[in-house]
């Protein structure tokens, strides 16, 4: 069923209402995913937000076209609408954002108007719980021109561990709320390179990149602000956002026009730190000494007479 809004929900009472009801939830992979489909029209960007989001994440500011992650931060309060209803299966506390896979279909305007969907496509057992699936969509005239879809982990013991995708990493990062956590199993279609990508750049992070990202996306996560509130879910020191993470390394990649991305969060990004920035034939990866943090790839959208 769609439900159509008037206005793109506020994140702070959502993050909440998901923290207030997580206890009485009993994750499993066969529950029923929730039917609700959220359409948020008529969508305008905040120009002085949009800016803000492109200085922290690397992204030349001023451009025509959105960046290629942007439309996430667009949809995801319409994600945390449906994370934390009553009908969502997965707790908040503790959820894990484990990959993206983003298509677009050409370069999206700034000035446009847009028609935003959010929708759970299903659940699916995982060797460490339960995996969701959101997929969130933009249409600009009627027309899909750009769509992603997220996973997010719930960790749970699970009464038949043959099922599932195999375990092939160690999920370190433990999330208050649905939002872009770092962490998890790498999942079954991502081949491991014989070798490491060649490193392109070193990247200094500042402890406020936390405080910067949430401010320009609306995603105030506690583990991303400030070392005290991060020590409260189980980290040293604050972390940098899942997407900021993405962005930041397609900023520098600079994906055009029509193409898919993948990423993987494997590993949280400790702030302040240093990372290394590495790339290669439509590879990229983010590592801190020898930890991978996050590893993606980009490819250009085949098209119908290809």
């Amino acid at each position: 069923m769609a439900d159509t809004l008037a206005s793109s929900p506020a994140l702070g009472p959502l993050l909440a209402r998901g923290a207030l009801r997580s206890p009485f939830k009993r994750p499993r992979p066969d529950a029923p995913a929730p039917p609700t489909r959220l359409v948020l029209p008529g969508v305008r960007v905040d120009l002085a937000r949009l800016a803000a989001y492109e200085r922290v994440c690397g992204f030349a500011t001023g451009a025509e076209a959105l960046p290629v992650t942007y439309p996430h931060v667009l949809g995801f309060p319409l994600a945390m609408r449906i994370m934390t209803a009553r009908s969502f299966p997965l707790p908040l506390l503790g959820l894990v954002h484990t990959s993206i896979e983003i298509t677009r279909r050409r370069e999206l305007a700034a000035m446009s108007a847009y028609e935003l969907t959010v929708y759970v496509a299903g659940l699916a057992p995982h060797r460490r719980g339960t995996e969701a699936t959101v997929v969130t969509e933009a249409r600009a005239d009627g027309d899909l021109v750009w769509d992603s879809r997220s996973t997010y982990l719930a960790r749970h013991r699970r009464r038949d561990r043959n099922e599932g995708p195999p375990d092939t990493g160690t999920p370190d990062a433990r999330t208050p709320d649905a939002g872009p956590a770092e962490a998890p199993a790498a999942p079954e279609s991502s081949p491991r390179r014989p070798r490491p990508l060649p490193a392109l750049a070193e990247w200094r992070l500042a402890a406020d990149v936390g405080r910067r990202y949430g401010a320009a996306s609306g995603d105030r996560n506690p583990i991303h602000l400030r070392p005290l509130t991060a020590r409260l879910f189980g980290f040293p020191r604050a972390i940098a956002h899942g997407m900021w993470t993405v962005a930041r390394c397609l900023a520098e990649y600079g994906p055009r026009e029509a193409v898919t991305v993948r990423a993987e969060f494997r590993a949280p990004v400790l702030l302040p730190g240093t990372v290394t920035y590495a790339a290669e034939a439509g590879d990229f990866e983010l590592r801190g000494g020898d930890r991978v943090h996050l590893t993606g790839r980009v490819r250009p959208l085949p098209t119908h007479g290809g």
